[in-house]
């Protein structure tokens, strides 16, 4: 049996959870989510814990176990603390600001500045212009903006210049060097 699937998820105080059909609907503190449930597996709710089961013993039936388990987890854990990622922008004169809350306006190095439209449901916050900090309830919408904007200048590994996940550690390449004869 799957070990992340037997998992019980606890519902913190304020959380309660919905299923309809075949969507279930998780609705807490910052908002709500709702999320289609994979095949071959039912949710069941005693009091403040969900449980995960499977409908058939098979390969895939203990594949969607664990995934709707984790994924149903992700849902409570957003709707109560949230996600962010944080990224870093290295490189003389590269920069960013959010215009309106709706757009992102990166200086990349190139001829003009790059803009990105940010999502509904995602709040970017940027701090000394270099250090953007991307948060929402759903993880996956979250990882997803901060890897589309990463895309936008990856760092690149003679210099390290581009933008970069917090911490994140960019092998470095040795440029050219010069040949004795």
């Amino acid at each position: 049996m799957s070990r992340i699937g037997r998992k019980p998820i606890l519902l913190p105080p304020g959380v309660k959870v919905e299923r309809e059909g075949e969507w279930i609907k998780v609705v807490g503190p910052k908002g709500e989510l709702k999320k289609k449930l994979p095949p071959l597996v039912d949710v069941d709710q005693a009091g403040n814990v969900l449980t995960v089961r499977r409908l058939v013993e098979d390969r895939f039936g203990r594949s969607y176990h664990g995934l709707a388990r984790t994924l149903i987890g992700n849902m409570v854990e957003g709707v109560t603390k949230g996600y962010e990622k944080a990224l870093e922008i290295s490189g003389v004169g590269y920069r960013a600001e959010v215009v309106g809350n709706t757009e992102l306006k990166l200086v990349l190095g190139f001829s003009t500045p790059v803009t990105y439209r940010i999502p509904d449901g995602i709040s970017i916050k940027v701090d000394r212009q270099v250090n953007i900090a991307v948060s929402g309830i759903d993880k996956e919408l979250v990882g997803r903006v901060a890897a589309e904007i990463r895309a936008l200048k990856k760092p690149e590994p003679y210099k390290g210049k581009g933008i970069r996940y917090a911490g994140e550690v960019v092998r470095r390449k040795a440029g050219k060097s010069v040949g004795s004869k």
